[in-house]
């Protein structure tokens, strides 16, 4: 069975930090460009990070550059999202998702663009964070 299965998400302290997880099954993560975006209540979908197949490269976007980091772990199969710094202005659900495209470079236009081209093959059920003291 393919999935992705998210999981880590919780309500934190504004300055706090969080770590997600987002474990692939029936498929290699490292063979796969990865997005994680978020959705707040009553906005878009927004694009947060990616990293390409095999780590080669990595972007975030301005408002979460410097707090936020993405990674993965190939032993277990599964994207690290972390989360620090957190503010009231991150609360909202978070998704991980997966294209099979080794040609993916990562950049905040691939990961929007092929989000609204429907490019991402697998998806994360979502996790709420909620940040709020």
């Amino acid at each position: 069975q393919v999935e992705l299965v998210e999981s880590g998400g919780g309500l934190v302290q504004p300055g706090g930090s969080l770590r997600l997880s987002c474990a692939a099954s029936g498929f290699i993560l490292d063979d796969y460009a990865m997005g994680w975006f978020r959705q707040a209540p009553g906005k878009e979908r927004e694009g947060v990070s990616c990293i390409s197949s095999r780590g080669g490269s990595t972007y975030y976007t301005d408002s979460v550059k410097g707090r936020f980091t993405i990674s993965r772990d190939n032993v277990k199969n599964t994207l690290y999202p972390q989360m620090n710094r957190l503010k009231p202005e991150d609360t909202a659900v978070y998704y991980c998702a997966a294209e099979d495209d080794p040609d993916f470079s990562c950049s905040g236009r691939a990961l929007v663009s092929d989000y609204v081209a429907n490019e991402y093959d697998y998806w994360g059920q979502g996790t709420q964070v909620t940040v709020s003291s």
